[in-house]
Parts: structure tokens; sequence; C-alpha cells
């Protein structure tokens, strides 16, 4: 996927370097994950079960890579992860890092989309993290939203996290050219940036951080909080009305 006129895959082999790659694109990969847990932890801990022997159900939207998975589930022995993603390629890599993490025991893997879930079951928690932007159109993006509120209890935390911008503004270019010079300085190749460049507005789909706001609220979350920013990713803390 080296070529930028190559349609991104994420069945595709070079996905297995995806763990390699995606801390040396995003400054502050792995704090985002860090304060993810630390906003849930601190929520759940309020929770009126919290202190039995009930174990927090979390659902993990777009698990493949697994950071989530090992950042949440090595730092608490008391949650229950079901992580889903509709890449198969993408599955086998979260599910090496479980088992290398030791965690297998505590981890569901579900093949498929948040759609596909059962009905019914609600979690206490879930995150999205840099999934958003590569559903394309605010109706897509908000089905997504609603399908992941559908599936937590009410008063359940929910962490977002996405590139946001408007493309084609001064604004958004500016960032690009910071952004391109991060990536070179951390070993990203010249091929791969354009490879990324080129495919903002043609396989991803960035929308404003005011877009992201209104997508929450029509989804049923409320209270939401800015958390994170590092150029164009966003995080996101709202609670299911």
């Amino acid at each position: 996927m080296n070529d930028k006129h190559v349609p991104m895959s994420w069945d595709h082999p070079e996905v297995y370097r995806y763990e390699e790659t995606i801390a040396l694109k995003i400054p502050g990969y792995a704090h985002l994950y860090e304060m993810t847990d630390r906003l849930i932890a601190a929520h759940l801990n309020t929770a009126p079960w919290n202190g039995t022997d009930r174990a927090a159900e979390l659902l993990i939207v777009g698990a493949g890579g697994g950071q989530e998975l090992v950042t949440l589930g090595s730092r608490h022995q008391d949650w229950a992860l079901t992580g889903i993603d509709p890449s198969a390629r993408m599955l086998e890599i979260a599910k090496a890092r479980v088992e290398r993490a030791a965690l297998s025991p505590r981890v569901s893997f579900v093949s498929g989309t948040v759609g596909q879930l059962p009905r019914g079951h609600e979690f206490d928690a879930a995150t999205c993290l840099l999934v958003l932007h590569f559903v394309r159109g605010l109706s897509q993006k908000k089905d997504l939203l609603c399908q992941i509120a559908r599936r937590l209890k009410p008063g359940a935390p929910f962490c977002l996290a996405s590139i946001n911008g408007e493309p084609g503004t001064a604004a958004f270019g500016m960032q690009m050219q910071a952004w391109r010079s991060h990536m070179l300085d951390n070993g990203i190749s010249a091929q791969e940036w354009e490879r990324f460049a080129a495919s903002i507005g043609r396989e991803s789909d960035p929308v404003a951080s005011s877009s992201v706001l209104e997508l929450l609220d029509e989804a049923g979350f409320i209270q939401p909080i800015r958390y994170f920013g590092s150029y164009f990713v966003e995080a996101w803390y709202a609670v299911k009305k």
C-alpha cells in the first residue's frame, strides 16, 4: 500500500505494519489510549456496582490492532472486553497482541459491524478510536454512533476519537504540512505520506469538530468533553443519555 494511487484496504497484508507505524504517525498516540483508560475508569469507579464481583463489560469498536484491548485490559482485571472489527486481518493483529499480554480469558472478538451485534445486551462503556473518519457520509456516521448508543446502558461513558477537519481550507493545508514534517522526522517515508495525504477525502471522510458534536447529540450522547488533540486527531468523552 505504499503507492499513493493504490486504494487502502484493511485486509491488505501490509496492515500487519499498523502496530509499528501508527504510533510514529500520531503525536501522543499512547497518551490517547492512556487518557481514554483513565476517563473510563474514573467513570466506572463511581458506578453503584463498583466493588462487587460484577465485571464491567466494555465494547471496543474498531478493535483491530488491539491497542485499546491491551491498554484497558492490562490495567483492569475486573473488566471484560468485547472487540469488534470487520477486518479479519486487523483482528488477527489484535488477537496476537491480546495473547502475548495474557488477556485472552477476558477478551471476546467479533468479526463484523456493531449493527450485527445481538440487540438487548447493554455494555457498561464503549470506545470508538480512530474509526469514524473511515465512515463515509454524515448519515452513515450517525448510524454507527446510534448503533453504539443502543448497546450502552444509560449513563455509560463513551470515548470517540477521529480525524476531524475541513479539507480545502487554508488551516487544513497548514496542519497537513506540519503533520507531514512530523511523520517524515519519525521515519515515515515520503511515499507513505503521499499515499496518506491522497487518501483524505477519498478513502476517509473527515468532518468538522462541530459536526462531530452534532452527531453525538443526535445519537443520544450528552456532556461531551474534548480530552485529546493532535493535529487533526481529536478525542471526545461523552455519556449515554
